[in-house]
């Protein structure tokens, strides 16, 4: 950038589908700039002169800065664009040989958005900024490569070492000043009063000491993790002759706009891997300014994000099979009788790891409930969708919020001082991550954790200080709405806290044992089939009550009647419960088994009645089954 003072240091160089809403068409045919005008959105964010910020240190060993920004993915650049914009000296480290992380180097140009109840752009500042360049939810990488830098170079109080890779944290104790790092085959230390980990992994944190699950570790599913995806390069489609095709219907479940296609699953349904850890879902296809499309379907299983050398035979995998997948899609879809692959992304884009165990862990209940925080540092909306974990299913999709908050708790780590955690590795729980994970929530994160660290050093308060009072809080709120940020407090009636199977409900959503779905169908009166009670009440002891998991292998035999699509009495159901407390249920009576059920608390015969012919509810599903784990519990203290 021309003039600028900006401080760049060169070492040597070494998949969620995305749900384009109503908006998108609204996009496509026009009107996005004018319903930009209507909602405000084009405002800009208010920032300060930063020509009278003092030019930050040049990354050298031993170089000393406010605040420390480790990883240049979207949500790194946000929380060091923000710390910047509040007049610290700021570094902001990265392994690539550039900025943007996951969207430049994992090519995903599909944007998840987040709305509120009223189509408000629910994360804005550094997140808006960036919308409003590359002007939609469907962007150009290499152009995006280029309004990242340009962000970044706006501030001289903020500083880049790229191609360094971090190696190690410096601590005092407990306390992280600094990190240790590789640049050029040569170790390097930069230290900072406070430390931002914006690494997709929590790789600082981790390093650190503060403790994580990874995956569905914390629900008792310690090897699932969702499916990674490589997104590859086309060239050669006709764009015409596909819109085309889809407009006349000949592609039932496909939608086009002038940048993007999605859906196609009635087609790559018939795609063929050459592996059962491959499979290709529905695409998601974005334009490039140089005519080629990117496309995002390949689900990878089995990779393990956290290890470099089976990233490596993931992407081997995949790459392998893309001749294949270029070919089908040639025969099958209109518009790509012409098409050539063209290249696939430098990085796998892996959706999941690390989850840092936070001052706050956010749960999926909070997010599908859509629960507001005194303390609120970001909010969005986006489905909870949890991708593919295995070749035997497709993905869930566990609600819908309306909108939900983030509390600055979630971005403060366990055991560690001086650190804050942004991205989809914060203080998430694997179901919330669900939601929490997409990029426009990760960057308005950023953009709180970068003013967090700017008040950290000027008050001298720690960030767990700052966690438990919020008129600390407060002001960092005050700072980020001056600075563009959407925080307004909301209250969204939720009319099942009074039903009388909620404290159920949320038991087993917590431990995702219910898919509600896009329509948050909780399916309360309706039902439940015998198969799905008892994988509900198997699969609740496995997670909530591990220690208990015999009680469902000893009794297998016993149970497999219950392994039937069919409808499920009261009676069955209660004798099911009771069998898990080791009741000879061969003999018993339906109406006695009901009768006991309820004496022990099991079944809420007070509420429902206690008719053994009667078809067994959902709600009463939930109900049994929050009520025969915490019976088991209690009775593991006896």
């Amino acid at each position: 950038m021309a003039g600028s003072r900006k401080v760049y240091t060169y070492g040597v160089i070494g998949g969620a589908i995305s749900l384009l809403t109503v908006f998108v068409i609204i996009y496509s045919l026009g009107y996005h700039n004018l319903l930009l005008a209507r909602m405000g959105w084009g405002r800009g964010i208010k920032n300060p002169d930063p020509s009278s910020f003092p030019a930050a240190p040049p990354a050298v060993d031993g170089s000393s800065y406010d605040v420390l920004v480790v990883g240049a993915e979207p949500e790194g650049i946000a929380a060091a664009v923000s710390a910047a914009r509040q007049g610290v000296k700021v570094l902001l480290v990265d392994k690539r040989d550039g900025l943007g992380g996951l969207f430049t180097y994992g090519w995903l140009n599909f944007i998840d958005m987040n709305f509120g109840p009223r189509w408000e752009l629910l994360t804005r500042g550094t997140f808006q900024e960036f919308y409003q360049e590359v002007q939609g939810e469907v962007f150009d990488v290499e152009e995006a490569k280029i309004i990242f830098k340009r962000m970044v170079e706006r501030y001289p109080n903020l500083a880049v070492s790229l191609n360094t890779t971090f190696r190690s944290p410096l601590m005092e104790g407990d306390k992280i000043v600094g990190i240790e790092a590789v640049r050029g085959g040569e170790v390097v230390r930069f230290y900072g009063q406070r430390v931002i980990d914006a690494t997709q992994d929590a790789d600082v944190a981790a390093a650190a000491g503060v403790p994580y699950t990874v995956g569905a570790e914390d629900i008792g599913e310690k090897d699932r993790r969702q499916s990674v995806t490589l997104i590859f390069r086309v060239r050669g489609v006709d764009w015409e002759a596909l819109g085309r095709a889809i407009k006349e219907g000949k592609i039932s479940d496909a939608k086009i706009s002038n940048r993007a296609a999605w859906g196609f699953s009635s087609v790559t349904k018939g795609y063929q891997p050459s592996s059962p850890r491959l499979r290709l879902r529905g695409l998601n296809i974005g334009r490039q300014k140089d005519g080629t499309v990117l496309i995002n379907a390949l689900q990878v299983f089995g990779v393990d994000g956290l290890s470099e050398e089976s990233k490596r035979e993931g992407m081997e995998l995949a790459r392998k099979e893309l001749p294949s997948i270029v070919a089908f899609l040639r025969e099958k879809i209109p518009g790509f009788e012409a098409a050539e692959l063209d290249g696939w992304a430098p990085e796998l884009y892996v959706r999941e790891t690390r989850h840092i165990k936070a001052e706050y862990q956010l749960d999926i209940n909070d997010v599908v409930f859509n629960r507001d925080f005194p303390d609120r540092i970001a909010h969005g909306s986006y489905p909870v969708d949890v991708q593919a974990t295995s070749p035997q299913d497709t993905g869930y999709v566990y609600g819908r919020p309306v909108m939900y908050s983030i509390p600055f708790r979630s971005l403060v780590p366990l055991k560690v001082e001086n650190l804050l955690v942004v991205g989809r590795s914060a203080g998430y729980t694997h179901l919330a991550s669900g939601s929490t994970r997409v990029v426009p929530v990760g960057m308005a994160t950023g953009d709180a954790a970068g003013v967090a660290a700017a008040y950290s050093v000027s008050t001298g308060k720690t960030f767990r200080e700052i966690a438990g009072n919020l008129r600390d809080v407060q002001k960092i709120q005050d700072r980020l709405i001056r600075q563009g940020a959407y925080l307004k407090a909301f209250e969204i009636p939720n009319p099942l806290e009074e039903h009388w199977a909620y404290p159920g409900l949320k038991f087993v959503n917590h431990w995702g044992l219910v898919v509600a779905g896009y329509d948050n169908n909780w399916k309360l009166e309706e039902p439940i089939s015998a198969m799905s009670f008892y994988y509900m009440t198997a699969n609740a002891i496995k997670r909530a009550v591990p220690e208990k998991t015999d009680l469902v292998q000893a009794k297998a035999e016993l149970l497999k009647g219950y392994l039937e699509a069919r409808l499920l009495t009261r009676g069955e159901g209660a004798k099911l419960l009771l069998a898990y407390l080791g009741k000879d249920i061969t003999r018993m009576e339906e109406g006695a088994a009901v009768s006991e059920a309820g004496e022990k608390g099991l079944l809420p015969v007070g509420i429902t009645g206690s008719d053994p012919g009667a078809a067994l509810t959902y709600a009463e599903a939930y109900y049994a089954t929050e009520r025969l784990c915490a019976y088991l519990v209690d009775e593991g203290k006896k």
